[in-house]
Order: structure tokens, then sequence, then C-alpha cells
């Protein structure tokens, strides 16, 4: 069988200090339930520079600077020990809040978003040295006046956007009744493409890729889009691909809380697969609403607010090329209704169920991508170290099937523990952040299988108690690539057995 091909991801990151306080749900609530808490007053005290986010290794990791081999060489903590990082990547960046505001602007067709006259200059003046944005740069609006801003920001319920904790802009809502179209729900939105755009545009840059030959974007993300007539009607996908230029492409969004992107994963390789599309870009923006959504925690054990950024990643699905990891759509884990929500029951059902299937035990993966979360921003917040602890399952799932011996369980785990470094954007750690890493290990490193799994907590929105997961294998790519498809080897077959039976008949004219 020919499989799709892994053939490229980008990552991206997007400080935004300010909009921890006025966009991020554990802030917006407590002003609302505890307005004079002493986490307010001390909010800014307690938040991160650019700099310092540049500098911090899990950020480096996530956008390929650092190999996760490195930052597990590093003792954790990580916060109190710097890297020298940088703000590019071969596969992203992380972006500074100033220019972000001005990536809103560009992706706002409906003259929604609004910067002040001299903010908005700045902001053009550094998009325009953007190596993604310098012929977007001038599309920024001229700006308005500062007391025009407050005025919808007081009156007109506009959502501030906030610079070095002065107002510099606003987003106006888009609809004076509907609650889908209101400026809170734009923001966000908003964000989400911007976001998806910054990591879309690094994907196709980085790889070379040209944007005309991308045939289906799915996006990934957690937020929706719409209006009070279909609310989360979509489509992110398609405003994503416009912004990057992908004129050849149609798309969708594909929602399933944390699990979402594996889904696309696993979705994108079977379009592939079956040949419907060539090219398929998987795509997801970041999540305002977790922006310090665990900030209480680290204050209180006297840390900064790590969650402080938003993140993003994008990655391309093609068919074939003899080179890049290929996906097993043939061997796909699945959480179904009726597996059962204990960590067993859930660990099996993605784990332990697709290896049988495939004739493998946990031993033949050499890297398992599994909610690869921060410890950093987890532990402090009493959820654990997160990847470490699914590893564990993993390997005691290995030991009742008897694939290895109860003493050998944390040799199994101290070799193929990868640790998390993903920040906390509910989508964005499920599975994929090692998409980018899995394509040098599987092609000149020295791996050879990995397995992508996404988690998600379905009872979240109150439809359903259960829980949802998918994972798919990665596998070093072969270099055998088949000619054609089934289709045309059937289609030979026909032909062959058909010229027979006309011999057949030709001979028997010929005799008689």
């Amino acid at each position: 069988m020919d499989f799709p091909v892994l053939k490229g991801s980008s990552y991206v990151l997007v400080h935004t200090p300010d909009m921890i306080e006025h966009n991020g749900t554990t802030q917006t609530t407590e002003k609302i339930t505890n307005p004079d808490s002493e986490y307010l007053k001390t909010l800014y005290d307690n938040i991160r520079s650019y700099e310092e986010v540049v500098n911090y290794a899990p950020n480096q990791t996530y956008i390929g600077n650092l190999n996760y081999k490195e930052l597990k060489e590093i003792e954790q903590p990580w916060v109190d020990k710097p890297v020298e990082g940088k703000r590019f990547s071969e596969t992203g960046e992380i972006m500074p809040q100033m220019e972000f505001f001005g990536l809103l602007q560009l992706c706002d067709v409906f003259e929604l978003v609004y910067l002040e006259t001299e903010f908005a200059k700045e902001v053009k003046t550094a998009l325009s040295n953007h190596k993604l944005f310098k012929e977007d740069a001038e599309k920024i609006h001229e700006g308005v006046e500062l007391d025009w801003i407050k005025e919808q920001v007081d009156e007109h319920e506009a959502e501030g956007l906030y610079h070095d904790r002065q107002l510099v802009g606003c987003v106006v809502r888009a609809h004076e009744i509907d609650v889908n179209l209101n400026a809170h729900v734009m923001l966000e939105n908003l964000v989400v493409k911007a976001s998806g755009v910054l990591a879309l545009r690094h994907l196709l840059a980085e790889k070379g890729i040209d944007a005309s030959d991308v045939d289906y974007v799915i996006e990934c993300s957690e937020e929706a889009c719409g209006d009070m007539n279909q609310r989360g009607g979509g489509n992110f996908a398609k405003a994503i691909a416009e912004m990057c230029g992908c004129v050849n492409a149609t798309g969708s969004d594909l929602r399933s809380f944390c699990a979402a992107p594996t889904h696309a994963l696993i979705s994108a390789a079977s379009l592939v697969k079956a040949e419907t599309y060539k090219n398929v870009v998987l795509v997801a923006g970041g999540a305002t609403a977790k922006l310090g959504m665990n900030g209480k925690s680290h204050v209180g054990k006297n840390l900064p607010i790590l969650e402080d950024v938003l993140g993003g990643f994008a990655a391309l699905i093609s068919s074939n090329d003899g080179v890049h990891p290929i996906l097993r759509t043939d061997f796909v884990g699945r959480h179904t209704v009726s597996s059962g929500s204990s960590p067993q029951a859930v660990t099996s059902a993605l784990i332990a169920d697709p290896l049988l299937k495939a004739g493998l035990t946990v031993n033949d993966i050499d890297v398992y991508s599994v909610e690869m979360q921060n410890p950093d921003i987890t532990k402090p917040a009493g959820a654990g170290d997160v990847p470490l602890a699914n590893l564990k399952m993993i390997g005691a799932i290995g030991v009742l099937k008897k694939q290895m011996e109860k003493k050998d369980l944390m040799t199994f785990v101290n070799a193929k523990s990868i640790p998390g470094w993903a920040p906390t954007q509910g989508h964005i750690p499920s599975g994929v952040p090692y998409l980018g890493f899995g394509i040098e290990d599987l092609t000149t490193g020295d791996k050879n299988r990995a397995m992508i799994v996404g988690k998600g907590s379905l009872f979240l929105g109150r439809m359903t108690n259960l829980f949802d997961g998918v994972s798919i294998i990665l596998e070093r790519n072969t270099g055998e690539v088949s000619q054609g498809n089934g289709n045309d080897s059937i289609k030979e077959t026909v032909k062959t057995e058909m010229a027979e039976v006309l011999r057949h008949f030709a001979k028997k004219i010929s005799e008689d």
C-alpha cells in the first residue's frame, strides 16, 4: 500500500502580555467575582517580558530552535534556567504583541479592528520589516483618534486592545444584537485567524511550497465562527487560505476539543490516501481564553504567569514522495463510544489496540507524542507531568499485555520519555508538537516509528460525559513508491484478463 507523507510543519507563538488581563478567562472572571483581589492588583508584576519569553527553553523547543533531547537534559523547572533564544527559527517564530495587533487588522475584512494613529504608524513600520508581511504592511490603516476608541469601548461594547497597559485600539462588534458577532467573539475569532495565517505563511515560506498547490485546508483549533443562525458554522480554514494565497484550495473546520489536531491529521492523511486531494494542510490558531488559565496557581507558588503566549501550527500532508515519514492510515487508534473512560481503557483504545492490529508491541514505537503539555505550567496547577504520566500508563499497558516485565517498566519510561514543551492552548499540545521533530527523526535521525495521540474532553460541552481520542503511527519511509493507485492495478488486471478472453474467442472462431 502507498501511504501519504508528512511533508512539512511550522510552529508559532505570539507573546500577548496585555491580553492576559483583558482576554484570558481566569482574569476576566476574577474581575467579576473578586475585582479587588491581590492577584489582579499584582498581575503585571508577574508577567514576563518578551525577552524572557524568547529565552524560555520550552518556547525555543516549540518553534524548533532547541531539540527536545536538549530540553530533556535541562533540569526542571525550566522557568529559572534561561537559554540564548532567537525570535525566528527554520519552522516559525515568536511574534511580539505589537506586530500581532497589526496582523489582526490585516486579517480583518469587515472593518472591525481599529488602531490609534501613532500606534498604527509603529505597527506599520514593524511589519514592513517582517519577511512574511512586507507587502501587507501598507494595508495597515492610518489610524483613528484615541478618544473615538475610548468611546467605542465605554459606550458601544467594543473590546479594547492594550499595549504596555495603554489602550491602543479596539475591535468593534459586527452586529448590534447577535451575541455570536459581538466584539468579544470577533476578537477571539480574529486571533485564531491571524495566528493561523502566521503559522501557514511560515510553512509555505520555509518549506518552499507554492501556495497554489494546496488543494484543501483543515482548521482544527477550539474556537468557532458563525452567526445566530449557524453558530459555529465556519469557516476559518478558507479564511486563512485566502490570506495565504492558497487560491486553488477549499477547506473546512474540524472540532473535537483538544483532540481535534490529531483528528485533522488522520482526516488529511485519509483524503490524500484516497486521492481526493494531493496536498492537504492542517492549521490551527491560538485561543485567547487560555491565557493565564493557571495564573493564580503560578503566582501562588512565586512563579511568573507562564501562559502568556498564543500558539499556532500548520502541517502539510502530501502523496508519497519516497522520502518523508509515512502516515499509517491502516493502523489508527480510536476511543469509541463504548471504550470506557478510565485511564487504562483510554490508553488501551488509543495505544494497545492499533499496535495489536499492526502486529507491534509498545516497545516497537520509538516516540509517543501524547498531550505534550509543559510541566512547568501543569505541575504548579496540580496536574503533574502530563506526558510522563501518559508514558507510564502506556508502559503499564505493556506490562499488562505481557510485552515487558514489570521490573522493566521504568527502563521503558526513561528510554522513551520526551518532555512536554507546548503551551496550554488546549488543542495545541495534542500530539502535533512533535511533527516537526518527527520529520527529522524519521528521515536523517535514528527513529523508525512514532505515535501521535490526541485526547479530548467532550464533557466540557455539556452534551455528553464521554472522552475522545484518536491516534496514528508515523513511520520511516522505505523509499518505495507505487506507480499509480490501487484502481490502476485493478484496471490493468481487468485489461489483461479481457485480452485473454478475446484471444480465446478469436482462436475459437478461427478454428470454427
